[in-house]
């Protein structure tokens, strides 16, 4: 599946359907005495890997995006600082299964480890979604609503090898967070894709751990390891923005074609002033908006949505004012939100 061929689910009639049984006139005698039969409110938990990134903020926007247009239905968003800190998401929602949420909305920080918070909060009758990054192995009453990640990466590759031209050369990878199902995607699709391209050269990976000042060190290692460098993949926004200032210190802004993943206004200033060749763009207001509308379809109807591509498009200098790319990078409730993109 290419990554710009992304499933459209839970149509906008699911929100309708939710005004429509929000509440009811019952009528008790001939009198026609009236008594309003309420639907019990939801309190969902949204839970990202982190908060402060920008890609997190577009998580949080949907998400309250779509409560605000449920009625009765409340959002609690928390999370952890460092995407690293899987005890701290792992105690946060063990936190919330305690108090008795109806709905878990979350991303999680490791794989395996988050797998029985998962089946735990399920078997004690708490709705469970899973945005982002799903678990190994994924409990099949919880839903996935995720970019395609290896599809994404193969893009990624392939756009690459166009910037570095049919000379080839060497590239790296500038991972986040090993263990992570986001992380480990990317680089299997990225890995992968090119061994179609002979000419280009894997040198290795290094990880930001989500960090840029860790990215910008370890891009630099590369770069004097490496001064016939052609390319990097760099795997999200912290590996982004780190790499780019690397390239900019090492005076090799050209030289070196990037490709980056997410679009926060750091990355797309990059892709305007053309130091990166281009950027993934995942979809996480997205993501947000139709977890939480999933975990109320699940509360209220008894209805469990299908797993959900949320779609990705490839951002250049050129695309970037396009309808369906404006609506990737710079999302706004009030909009459609609904343009199939492949």
């Amino acid at each position: 599946m290419r990554a710009r061929a992304a499933s459209r689910l839970l149509a906008g009639g699911l929100a309708a359907l939710a005004l429509a049984v929000s509440g009811c006139a019952v009528v008790k005698d001939h009198k026609a005495k009236v008594t309003l039969q309420k639907t019990p409110p939801i309190h969902l938990a949204v839970i990202p890997k982190s908060v402060g990134l920008d890609y997190w903020t577009k998580v949080h926007d949907g998400a309250m995006c779509a409560a605000r247009q449920m009625p009765g239905v409340e959002v609690t968003w928390n999370g952890v600082t460092d995407e690293t800190d899987v005890v701290g998401q792992l105690n946060l929602l063990n936190n919330y299964i305690a108090q008795g949420v109806n709905g878990l909305v979350y991303a999680a920080t490791d794989a395996t480890a988050m797998t029985e918070v998962s089946t735990g909060a399920a078997k004690a009758g708490i709705k469970v979604v899973s945005i982002d990054s799903g678990t190994t192995p994924q409990p099949s009453n919880v839903p996935l609503i995720a970019t395609n990640n290896i599809a994404g990466a193969e893009l990624a590759a392939q756009e690459l090898a166009k910037a570095i031209g049919p000379k080839g050369g060497k590239v790296a990878i500038i991972g986040f967070h090993a263990g992570t199902e986001t992380n480990d995607q990317r680089v299997q699709g990225f890995e992968e894709e090119l061994k179609k391209y002979p000419k280009l050269h894997m040198i290795g990976i290094q990880y930001s751990q989500n960090d840029y000042n860790t990215a910008l060190t370890v891009t630099a290692n590369i770069l004097t390891a490496n001064p016939d460098i052609k390319g990097l993949f760099a795997a999200n926004e912290s590996s982004d923005v780190g790499a780019v200032e690397a390239v900019r210190i090492a005076h090799m802004v050209g030289k070196v074609k990037i490709v980056g993943w997410d679009t926060s206004p750091d990355e797309v200033d990059g892709v305007k002033q053309g130091v990166v060749a281009g950027l993934i763009s995942q979809d996480p207001f997205r993501m947000g908006y139709d977890g939480v509308r999933a975990a109320v379809a699940m509360l209220r109807h008894e209805k469990q949505p299908p797993n959900e591509n949320t779609g990705a498009v490839f951002v250049t200098r050129r695309n970037l004012n396009n309808p369906v790319v404006r609506q990737f990078v710079t999302p706004v409730c009030g909009s459609p939100h609904r343009i199939d993109v492949g």
